[in-house]
């Protein structure tokens, strides 16, 4: 199972709670897992930012949603500008 991490974008549906009848776009500022010592095994706590389709925060949200029911897509780090190949001498 793969938990999200701080800047994550995530794919929360249905299957990660019942309240997301919409499938919503949600970047993730803090992972609260700590929850599984108290009977709540499998489910955490995201705090961070819904998103709209261009990927832009709309509302600050803090969501209770089953782990194994996200799709995280994980970032990538951006190409540092001027490191290319062609750019470097011999």
């Amino acid at each position: 199972m793969l938990l999200p991490k701080a800047g994550d974008p995530v794919h929360v549906t249905r299957a990660a709670s019942i309240q997301f009848d919409q499938p919503i776009m949600f970047r993730v500022i803090r992972v609260i897992d700590d929850w599984t010592r108290n009977g709540y095994d499998g489910w955490i706590w995201l705090d961070g930012y819904q998103l709209d389709a261009k990927g832009e925060a709309v509302e600050r949200r803090s969501i209770f949603v089953q782990s194994a029911g996200l799709l995280v897509q994980r970032r990538t780090a951006p190409a540092q500008p001027g490191r290319s190949r062609s750019n470097m001498r011999a």
